[in-house]
């Protein structure tokens, strides 16, 4: 119970550093949208030896910001979970380091079972177990052609080399 203390104490006292978290090379930011939007793709969180990534609600969304496989629910599946994985990599950090995801599905009573088999088929290429916390929502998205968002928490220590800049 003592260790548990001592991290507890060393974290209370850490200093918590935060910025900006992107990756140009999977999808636009958010300011450069034809609409601009005011938000972070997602932050880094730094506090001691512990890193938290908020990453935004992400979808179908290209290198460009165009969105992509219009109409194609299982395709715009891919590019999501592929986007969040390009700003994993980014950060240094992999789907192991997932700890939480919140699913937004545009009409869930249509699509939930084909978003369910995808996630699952998903993980399961990644390997992951535990699986992540994860909720399953029905929204308007911000886009009318996006089928699917999905926000991601990943946690892990930051004594692997530091990811480098774009």
């Amino acid at each position: 119970m003592n260790a548990i203390a001592d991290i507890l104490q060393a974290l209370a006292h850490a200093p918590i550093q935060k910025r900006a978290m992107t990756n140009h090379g999977v999808l636009n930011e958010a300011y450069a949208y034809e609409k601009p939007s005011a938000f972070s793709r997602g932050m880094r969180i730094d506090i001691g030896s512990v890193t938290i990534l908020l990453i935004s609600g992400t979808a179908s969304i290209d290198e460009s910001g165009k969105s992509v496989h219009i109409g194609d629910f299982p395709g715009q599946l891919r590019r999501t979970f592929d986007n969040i994985t390009g700003l994993l990599q980014a950060e240094g950090c992999t789907w192991h380091d997932i700890v939480r995801t919140s699913c937004y599905l545009r009409d869930i009573d249509r699509d939930y079972d084909v978003f369910n088999a995808g996630r699952t088929a998903f993980f399961k290429e990644q390997g992951l177990d535990p699986l992540p916390a994860s909720t399953g929502i029905q929204a308007h998205l911000c886009r009318p052609e996006l089928l699917v968002e999905i926000e991601a928490i990943a946690m892990f220590r930051n004594e692997r080399v530091a990811p480098t800049k774009e």
